[in-house]
């Protein structure tokens, strides 16, 4: 008899705490509602100890009000995650508000890291790439755009297990890109995945549906974890890793191209360009390969041999301005040591005619570079730097209608 009154007290307390609990969560629902975000966590942390009590249908309410609470106001990185996490947990318990909070949640931070990459405050950055990663852990670019993040933050310890955790993973990052363009911004928006890009463009707020394909990212870990290493001045371990990831990859050029960019980081710059000659052989379709061996060359003050990989460049793939405006710098740069020699003439007959001279030098080499120049406008109108030095050569040039035009553009 004793037994059954202590199970009808036991049953009766579960009773009232389950009862005090749904009040939490319902006091938690009324403080967001009134915004007051630090009532809400406070109910919620109450509910908390004792969430296993409480059947599904009232877990999944919990989670996603501890959602909303963490994410409103002006949360911190960690509050964020703590959201995150929160609305993860309601997804699995079926919670169609927290999948779309969640989704743009994840949104959010990742257009927020890109905004602190821009201020170069990449530690935040990294922070936000990373809860993006652990929102969706199929999403392990995130992953790798946060090593990069804590590399250029000289975060070298967490970008190295962070980078171990993608080995792990058997990370390659190739794949493929769904993409479509937004017709109210006119703006290329990444859609996720064929489904939903076909979705998007059938509700006639997208157009112009691209498939493309997403190259292989193992010569650019490669060259992370080599610019770590190089970064402690851990040499032999640079080349260690750059070497067992061409073993396990041999015709990778992107491998040579990193190992190119650490021989160079080393100040091996023959050995750097040797490579990257190289590769250059084992891909002769790729502009990219041919663009940084000529600006190897520039580094080592080889202008001509600069010129000639720029071109070679330029002739796999004429719309490659990259290049282009590498050759126009190289080209100029033989102007630095024409003006140094006029500014040193002194006021002597002979020297006025050295200067006239020199100027005629100075204005050829103008009328070489503006081609390319104005090539260069036509493929990317939008560049002001392109603009503004045509401008400038056609002001030395005399070619004074054209300089006015451009600056009137700009």
């Amino acid at each position: 008899m004793k037994t059954n009154i202590l199970t009808a007290a036991a049953v009766s307390f579960l009773t009232m705490t389950t009862f005090a609990q749904k009040d939490q969560v319902k006091n938690a629902e009324d403080a967001i509602e009134d915004k007051n975000f630090t009532e809400a966590k406070a109910q919620l942390k109450v509910a908390e100890a004792n969430l296993s009590e409480l059947n599904d249908k009232w877990q999944e309410r919990f989670y996603l009000y501890k959602g909303k609470a963490y994410s409103s106001g002006n949360p911190t990185n960690e509050d964020v995650q703590t959201a995150a996490m929160a609305y993860a947990k309601a997804v699995e318990l079926g919670n169609e508000d927290a999948s779309a909070a969640l989704t743009k949640m994840k949104n959010d931070l990742i257009n927020s890291a890109i905004e602190d990459q821009g201020k170069e405050d990449y530690k935040s950055a990294a922070d936000k790439l990373y809860t993006s990663y652990q929102i969706s852990k199929q999403d392990t670019v995130y992953l790798y755009y946060a090593a990069n993040n804590l590399v250029n933050a000289q975060e070298y310890g967490k970008a190295v297990e962070y980078l171990e955790e993608l080995s792990d993973l058997g990370y390659d990052g190739s794949g493929k890109s769904y993409t479509a363009v937004n017709i109210e911004t006119g703006e290329k928006e990444n859609m996720g995945s064929k489904e939903q890009m076909d979705l998007m463009v059938k509700t006639g707020q997208y157009k112009d549906p691209k498939v493309e394909p997403i190259p292989s990212k193992k010569g650019e870990i490669a060259s992370l974890v080599a610019r770590i290493y190089i970064n402690q001045e851990q040499y032999d371990k640079a080349i260690e890793s750059i070497d067992a990831a061409k073993a396990a990859n041999p015709n990778d050029v992107d491998l040579l191209l990193s190992e190119a960019n650490m021989y160079y980081q080393m100040g091996e710059k023959e050995k750097a360009i040797s490579i990257l000659e190289e590769a250059g052989n084992m891909d002769k379709s790729n502009p990219g390969v041919y663009n940084n061996i000529g600006l190897m060359y520039a580094e080592i003050d080889n202008t001509e041999k600069a010129v000639e990989s720029y071109k070679t460049a330029l002739e796999i793939d004429s719309e490659y301005n990259e290049a282009r405006i590498n050759m126009v710098a190289a080209m100029l740069g033989e102007e630095r040591a024409l003006i140094d020699e006029m500014n040193n003439l002194g006021m002597s007959k002979k020297d006025n005619a050295r200067y006239d001279e020199l100027d005629a030098q100075r204005k050829d080499l103008y009328k070489k570079v503006l081609p390319y120049l104005e090539k260069a406008m036509e493929v990317d109108p939008e560049n002001k730097e392109i603009v503004k030095t045509a401008m400038n050569l056609y002001t030395n040039l005399d070619q004074q209608e054209k300089a006015d035009s451009l600056k009137d553009r700009l």
